[in-house]
């Protein structure tokens, strides 16, 4: 067979099979998805970029389309907290906490580390409130769920932000300490490490 031929089979398979590929990816990426995904990643965007009016809307919106979008309402969470209405976090975290320890399927990894998350994230709230013994616990809470999903931010928010950033374990085992001694000598607020506390969302 003459190769000129062969070479060009060759790379129309290899044509073909991109397009069908990257027509699949397409396809899953905007049909297949959960209803309200599109508008919860666009409250994303926004809330990384501290844009928390259009962050909200976002996520408003997409849990008017799926009421029950866990990334959803966990994005108004992060927004609630960014923007210290605490006691309107601490609500919808109780409601969140209740809806997914009564939903969850114990293979549902993603939905156990939005619960860890969750958890995280409520103590982190009364942490800021002076309310410590109970971030304690909600911070046990969350790293016996799924430690890795609570584990802080990834290699490139390091870079970006911070390359030792405060974390839930971290947070835990200083307020363990500090709790164990007289209250006189408890040292449970330190604003230049507090200051690096960030919120979860899986």
């Amino acid at each position: 067979m003459n190769p000129l031929v062969i070479r060009r089979f060759v790379f129309l398979m290899f044509i073909a099979f991109a397009l069908t590929g990257g027509t699949v990816i397409f396809y899953d990426s905007f049909f297949e998805r959960p209803p309200g995904d599109y508008e919860t990643e666009r409250g994303s965007m926004y809330l990384s970029t501290r844009n928390f009016g259009d962050a909200m809307d976002n996520f408003d919106e997409g849990l008017r389309i799926n009421p029950d979008h866990r990334g959803a309402r966990m994005g108004r969470i992060s927004v609630l907290i960014a923007t210290d209405r605490h006691d309107e976090a601490t609500a919808e975290l109780r409601s969140l906490i209740a809806y997914l320890e009564e939903t969850l399927s114990e293979d549902d990894a993603t939905g156990l580390g939005t619960l860890a998350a969750a958890y995280g994230n409520l103590g982190i709230v009364h942490d800021r409130n002076n309310r410590h013994e109970l971030a304690l616990e909600n911070y046990i809470e969350a790293l016996k769920i799924d430690a890795e999903a609570v584990e802080g931010p990834g290699i490139i928010d390091r870079v970006l932000h911070d390359p030792s950033p405060s974390t839930i374990r971290k947070r835990a085992e200083y307020l363990y300490v500090e709790l164990k001694k007289p209250k006189d000598q408890q040292v449970l607020r330190k604003p230049e490490m507090d200051a690096k506390s960030r919120d979860y969302k899986p």
